[in-house]
């Protein structure tokens, strides 16, 4: 199965960079396909047509393999949403910061759907990943057919099963120590989930897919210690943040490189969904406020404003640090420079 997923994909290593919409690069996506990994660029929150600009640039740095990532979730539906205990919770920090009124919620970018495919048929990358679930069986299909291989995150065997039978090409099984947006598309949001090792392994005796494994590794021996798993490759974000490729703010980098193990938690309080922080301070006072959060990803209309203030006084108080558990591990290196130990340690520790 290992085998035959990197011969699929044309990579030497079993690695691939995390897609985190936001801070993705072509440099650094490019840098790990060029190391024989997997690089991926975060699509989620784009427009199309910078969407395809990205590729266009991935492509004049690399003639590897790359994976572009897109949301699948449900539109928010704000039919029924009352606004007023969310904007009463919120209206101190606005008052704090000078930004007047609390804008009404709307969704900041849509889902995936039938432009997004569109683009996918024509651009053809050799992996096309999914957030929150998958495309309908017919979108998964086309892509199938024309060459583009299907992997969708599953935080659960349940999830995995689903994917499987909803014609993904392999699972990203993605642990709670995950940095960023838990994928959960099955079941309560809020729902506490399994840790990576635990679930890698149910899922690859549940499921007749390559599984790839997510959350919390962060060097070459947690890539080992996963394929020891049965898991055909790891996945790595957090680790590849303070790259210089990436798009980090230098609040979020000194976030990450401070963190210890404790540090991070899971909050739907900047998007609606449920994701992995380091704990700030509009985090651990907006705690207890969750259930007033607006649908995803209309939460972030609310939340939005309070960043670039934040930005401006070189605090990181109302951002939403994302960042997995093994956060204090990531080094500041060039991605090319992380590949290369992260290859080299994994050698070593399967040796």
């Amino acid at each position: 199965m290992t085998n035959a997923l990197l011969t699929r994909l044309g990579l030497t290593v079993p690695i691939i960079q995390a897609p985190m919409a936001g801070i993705t690069t072509p440099a650094l996506a490019a840098a790990a396909s060029n190391a024989g990994g997997l690089g991926s660029l975060g699509c989620a929150d784009l427009p199309l047509d910078k969407v395809r600009t990205l590729v266009e640039d991935m492509r004049g740095r690399t003639n590897h393999a790359f994976n572009l990532n897109f949301f699948v979730n449900q539109p928010a539906d704000l039919t029924h949403y009352d606004p007023g205990p969310m904007g009463a919770r919120l209206a101190p920090y606005y008052a704090e910061f000078g930004l007047g009124a609390i804008p009404s919620p709307k969704a900041p970018y849509a889902p995936f759907g039938a432009e997004g495919l569109a683009l996918l048929l024509a651009l053809r990358p050799a992996v096309a990943s999914f957030h929150f679930g998958l495309p309908d069986r017919a979108a998964v299909q086309a892509l199938r057919d024309a060459g583009v291989m299907v992997m969708g995150s599953a935080t659960s065997v349940a999830e995995a099963r689903a994917l499987q039978d909803g014609g993904a090409d392999a699972v990203i099984a993605q642990g709670w120590e995950a940095g960023g947006h838990r994928g959960v598309f099955l079941g309560p949001l809020d729902a506490p989930g399994a840790g990576t090792l635990a679930l890698t392994r149910q899922i690859v005796q549940a499921v007749n897919l390559p599984v790839i494994a997510a959350g919390g590794i962060a060097d070459g021996r947690g890539v080992a210690a996963v394929m020891a798993l049965g898991a055909n490759a790891a996945q790595i974000g957090t680790a590849f943040m303070l790259c210089p490729e990436a798009t980090t703010k230098p609040v979020h980098r000194r976030a990450i490189a401070n963190a210890k193990d404790n540090d991070t938690t899971v909050t739907r309080i900047f998007s609606g969904r449920p994701a992995r922080v380091i704990a700030n301070r509009f985090v651990r006072e907006m705690g207890d406020a969750a259930a007033l959060a607006a649908p995803f990803p209309a939460q972030h209309s609310l939340t939005s404003p309070l960043r670039q203030p934040s930005h401006d006084k070189g605090l990181d108080d109302f951002l939403p640090l994302y960042a997995g558990q093994a956060a204090g591990m990531a080094r500041a290196v060039p991605a090319a420079e992380l590949m290369t130990a992260l290859i080299a340690e994994w050698r070593a520790s399967s040796a």
